[in-house]
């Protein structure tokens, strides 16, 4: 073959990538559900029942192989039509977890490039997990990672990581080239924090308010830390994106939904066309919690806005400055948890004496 001949090879192959480029009208999703395949508390009902708002869905903190093949099953009955599954090995030192992918087939398929990223500098824990997939409705296509960023003993061990992950980003591009890239996961970090400068070079996040972890008391949340990452210029074709307040959408208390789903709330991104059903779901098991003599319920609750500002609206107050602080301004992860008090919105911080910090104008 002459090298005319390979280049139009080339060519013609490089024309072929960029045409089923953006995947669009599906939702794409991440979920940190919580120790997924360990002991006997979790809920794969409750698990399906939200999951099932996703077409393709990253799952970070996979204890078990078990695990995630009962979720699959739960899916196919809470749907009734086949998911199909992968999981990593698993990845991490002394504390090891795998990171999963599952998707609806009518919806998605898998089209190649399932791999573990390779960490020359040994600079993650749980090394970034990642794979291509396909919409099922125009062929299009998206270049998918997930990751689950080390907690540590304090932000300063998380920092590392998070500056890393630029690097990743670039080696993403050249795995999977002219394919959209998306990044996601549980990250320990919000998105405001400097640490991300340098990913923030190439890519941004879709979530930039509202908060994702339950908080222990009812209805709060408390950190932004799970998010979605696009590259700045992405061809995506962006319809939306946002946080799934899951206890409200079945109907339990934090408490019930900590201890049986998850101590984080999905987050997503709808894709060309794609719409995320909101509806309430009713839930039967497990058995309802007591509280001081009383029995909580799970009757259905109103549904949630789709929109993260509407569906978690966490404002955190410091008692000492009588200052309440929105999850996007600068100082909300400052203010030190002697101090802290945790609000639902900022009328409820208003109502309670506190003012708007100077710099969240």
């Amino acid at each position: 073959m002459t090298m005319n001949g390979l280049r139009s090879i080339i060519i013609a192959a490089a024309v072929l990538v960029s045409s089923v480029a953006s995947a669009s009208d599906i939702v794409v999703a991440s979920w940190n559900i919580k120790r997924l395949g360990h002991g006997n508390q979790q809920s794969y009902s409750a698990l399906a029942a939200v999951a099932a708002k996703a077409d393709l869905l990253a799952v970070q903190e996979v204890m078990t192989e078990q695990g995630i093949e009962k979720l699959e099953q739960a899916l196919e009955r809470a749907t009734g039509e086949p998911w199909g599954m992968m999981a990593s090995h698993a990845i991490g030192t002394s504390y090891k977890e795998m990171y999963g992918f599952l998707w609806r087939e009518s919806a998605v398929e898998y089209v190649d490039g399932a791999v573990v990223y390779l960490d020359r500098g040994n600079r993650f824990i749980r090394e970034p997990f990642s794979a291509r997939f396909a919409s099922r409705r125009d062929g299009s296509q998206l270049a998918l990672a997930t990751v689950h960023i080390l907690y540590g003993k304090g932000v300063s061990d998380r920092t590392p990581e998070i500056r890393a992950l630029a690097d990743h980003w670039l080696w993403l591009g050249e795995v999977y080239p002219g394919t959209p890239r998306m990044l996601v996961g549980d990250f320990n970090l919000p998105p405001t924090h400097e640490a991300w400068a340098p990913l923030k070079q190439y890519a941004k996040p879709l979530i930039t308010s509202g908060a994702t972890t339950l908080s222990s008391k009812d209805g709060r949340f408390a950190n932004l830390y799970d998010n979605i990452f696009v590259e700045r210029d992405s061809q995506l074709k962006l319809n939306g994106a946002g946080i799934i307040n899951f206890p409200r959408m079945i109907g339990w208390d934090h408490e019930k939904s900590r201890q049986h789903v998850s101590d984080h709330a999905p987050v997503y991104v709808l894709l060309g066309g794609a719409t995320l059903d909101v509806a309430t779901v009713n839930v039967s098991a497990p058995a309802p919690t007591v509280r001081s003599g009383r029995q909580s319920t799970t009757s259905a609750r109103p549904a949630i806005a789709a929109l993260a500002s509407a569906s978690v609206s966490a404002v955190r107050g410091n008692r000492k400055s009588k200052i309440y602080h929105r999850p996007d301004c600068p100082s909300y992860n400052r203010v030190s948890e002697k101090n802290r008090v945790e609000f639902s919105s900022a009328a409820e911080a208003a109502a309670a004496g506190y003012r708007i910090a100077g710099n969240c104008r």
